[in-house]
């Protein structure tokens, strides 16, 4: 017999995964795997799935990355045509507003950004709140996330401030967002959110913690669009005239106030309006009650801070504000609403890489990732020349020697161009190049190429203090909705998350604990957990025979 026999393959000399060739009942295993070692599809064994390829354990990543690369870019394409991710959304125009100061301080001694330089200067903006993990028409009640995006058309092309309502995230690299939306997206069996592979995930990836009892409290359910925080959440670099930079985080801040709700309140407002955040901010911009938010930063020296317990690249991290104040650098207004929903919300296509001079990428392990992830999706979900569309197109001249592709419908000439020259250099009527701006930020960059986490993680210290932050009312709220979601989970999710839970903060752990003493299994999906937060979801499926009113066919 072959040693493919012996492997309980079948000798093949051809054949696809259909027949088993080269898929997962392929029992031909290299020395260092067995049948349950995750590989690309290439077949290599994956070693690493936790990190990308850096310069140093926190320095820029590299384009060699082919095991991220093959992950991002399939995980780009796992939907057609909605959004993967942030597939539910509003959004407005209007216009913002620079102070032409940072704080009491010229901006211009942080940034050399135009549209932030002279006090008054407004800038025309579109907005796109979402939320994340769900489709297209999911209810604006359920507990996730919030996607708040900003396209600034600025005098020097767009700049775009993606982020969410949170200022931080459930991972720190980028190589694990793939698996992290999985373990929030519906069961591929059942096509069901289920707690159980959320926590199954989370029991695993211990940085989330803080992220988790955000979430998982009021904070998880924000009332509106227009009462709700934005976040960059990454870090980002602000870089002047002389080409010195510093570190820069951004936040958004509602004049109208921050509301949230508890999750039974949320499942009442669900039970009779499930476009409610929607309604509310197109309703609240036709009466004129423009929606209004102040932009704020946080600054810090660029270096790694060896001083602080935490990576300032860790976007699983809050700055403390009482070290780095949040300062005022301007404001935004909405104030108009979209004209068509599919041209101008469903089509707008944003990109952390958007970034206008002055502006700078730091290192940010997930900043990096998703600056390539962000643009490849747009190009797959709206197409090559998503740029054109006017929602996406910037309000300033353009000319680029880019040609063709899906859906081109005019060619970026400038006047003059001749148009057989779609290159450059050239000696003949070509573009050229602009002129050097301000000085350029050269950071210097040293240390060998690795996979490898950041040093200090300090997992469950900023998780522990936002919970004893929070006032009571969360508190319970939050206690309630973890209990909800562990109760079905298998035993050793539920003692690893306790334990965590203990890590976080004492009392966080002991009232996690008394609750699942307390929790007494009604009647569950098969199987699994229902979706985050949601009590008595199989209740409901029974109520739905029981109370449904029999009719005879017509």
């Amino acid at each position: 017999m072959s040693d493919d026999s012996k492997n309980g393959t079948t000798p093949s000399t051809t054949g696809t995964s259909v027949t088993g060739v080269g898929g997962s009942t392929d029992r031909r295993l290299s020395e260092r795997e067995q049948e349950d070692t995750l590989t690309n599809r290439q077949g290599h064994p994956i070693s690493n799935n936790q990190n990308i390829r850096t310069v140093g354990n926190r320095g820029p990543s590299t384009l060699e990355n082919y095991n991220f690369l093959e992950k991002i870019t399939h995980f780009d394409r796992e939907r057609i045509p909605e959004r993967v991710v942030h597939g539910r959304g509003a959004g407005a125009h209007g216009w913002f507003e620079t102070y032409g100061k940072v704080g009491n301080e010229p901006v211009s001694k942080y940034t050399r950004a135009k549209l932030f330089q002279e006090a008054g200067t407004k800038t025309p903006v579109f907005v796109r709140f979402s939320t994340v993990i769900h489709g297209i028409h999911s209810p604006e009640t359920l507990r996730d996330p919030r996607g708040f995006a900003v396209k600034f058309y600025t005098e020097e092309g767009n700049w775009d401030l993606v982020g969410n309502n949170l200022k931080i995230f459930f991972i720190r690299d980028a190589i694990k967002f793939p698996d992290l939306v999985h373990a929030f997206k519906p069961d591929p069996v059942t096509n069901r959110q289920d707690t159980t592979r959320i926590f199954d995930f989370v029991s695993q990836t211990p940085e989330a913690m803080h992220m988790i009892t955000f979430l998982f409290s009021p904070w998880g359910i924000p009332s509106n669009y227009r009462q709700m925080q934005g976040s960059g959440v990454n870090t980002y670099k602000w870089v002047n005239a002389e080409g010195k930079a510093v570190l820069v985080k951004y936040h958004w801040e509602p004049k109208q106030g921050i509301l949230n709700l508890t999750q039974p309140e949320s499942e009442q407002i669900q039970a009779k309006n499930f476009n409610h955040a929607t309604q509310d901010l197109y309703e609240a911009i036709e009466r004129e009650d423009y929606p209004e938010w102040e932009l704020y930063v946080q600054i810090m020296e660029d270096s790694d801070h060896p001083e602080l317990d935490f990576d300032p690249l860790d976007d699983t991290k809050l700055w403390p504000k009482e070290q780095f104040p949040f300062l005022p650098v301007g404001r935004m207004v909405l104030d108009k609403n979209p004209t068509n929903f599919f041209a101008e919300v469903e089509q707008a296509a944003f990109g952390t890489g958007v970034l206008v001079d002055g502006l700078d990428f730091s290192d940010d392990k997930m900043l990096q990732g998703r600056t390539f992830s962000y643009s490849d999706t747009q190009r797959y979900r709206v197409g090559s020349n998503y740029q054109q569309l006017p929602i996406n197109a910037p309000k300033k001249h353009v000319a680029t020697n880019l040609r063709d592709g899906q859906m081109a419908y005019y060619v970026d000439m400038a006047p003059g161009e001749d148009p057989h020259i779609n290159y450059e250099p050239s000696l003949r009527a070509g573009l050229k190049e602009a002129d050097t701006g301000g000085i350029p930020h050269e950071p210097y960059v040293e240390g060998n190429v690795k996979r490898e986490s950041i040093e200090r993680t300090n997992n469950f210290g900023q998780a522990g203090r936002t919970f004893r932050e929070m006032e009571e009312w969360e508190r319970e709220d939050l206690i309630n909705n973890l209990v909800i979601g562990l109760g079905p989970c298998d035993p050793r999710v539920q003692e690893k998350m306790l334990e965590m839970f203990h890590q976080c903060d004492e009392e966080y752990g002991r009232r996690v604990t008394e609750g699942l003493s307390r929790w007494k299994p009604g009647a569950l999906p098969v199987g699994g957990g229902g979706p985050m937060g949601a009590n008595g979801t199989e209740e409901a499926v029974q109520w739905s025979m029981e109370k449904g009113h029999p009719s005879d066919f017509y």
